[in-house]
């Protein structure tokens, strides 16, 4: 079999952030490096682990928004580093009020960008690894057993279907409001 031309993705950014002021700067960041962002969710409350507090603080929120401009999934390597270096220049006193964990949607499953190696992940260039998040079948996702903790419970999966029907959308040439 001949290799096959890849079709462009569809990414998204899952934010964790403790301050709405730096989430809207980081916004505004990621347009002017990325692409226009075409979706946003609104807060959902970050839990499950404590990870995160020390830097952050306690109340943590994940907003979820999505790229306009479809992209090749190998950008993956570069677009996490770009998301990094983001997240540095907004720290306050060297803690990160936003983290910024980058991913891509295509028709069948969710992939985030991660600097962490993990017998899951795929290694991609640059120090960065393709970490496969959620597949999609019969009509819904689920999540692979390794998934974040909140990536495994259904908060995101309304807004995931609503950035996956802009994609198809964007590649059959429509593009509307949802």
């Amino acid at each position: 079999m001949k290799p096959q031309e890849v079709t462009p993705v569809k990414y998204f950014i899952g934010a964790l952030h403790s301050s709405e002021e730096l989430l809207q700067k980081s916004c505004q960041i990621v347009e002017e490096r990325f692409s226009e962002i075409d979706l946003m969710s609104e807060d959902y409350p970050f839990g499950g682990t404590d990870y995160y507090e020390d830097e952050m603080g306690e109340k943590i929120y994940r907003r979820i928004f999505s790229l306009l401009k479809l992209e090749d999934p190998l950008f993956l390597a570069d677009a996490k580093l770009m998301c990094n270096d983001i997240e540095d220049e907004l720290a306050i006193g060297g803690n990160r009020k936003v983290n910024l964990d980058i991913g891509y949607m295509d028709f069948n499953k969710v992939v985030l960008g991660s600097a962490k190696y993990c017998a899951n992940k795929v290694y991609i260039g640059k120090g960065i690894w393709a970490d496969p998040a959620l597949f999609y079948s019969k009509g819904k996702f689920s999540p692979y057993p390794w998934a974040f903790l909140d990536f495994k419970h259904d908060y995101y999966y309304d807004f995931m279907m609503k950035i996956r029907i802009r994609y198809k959308h964007q590649l059959q040439g429509k593009m509307f409001k949802l």
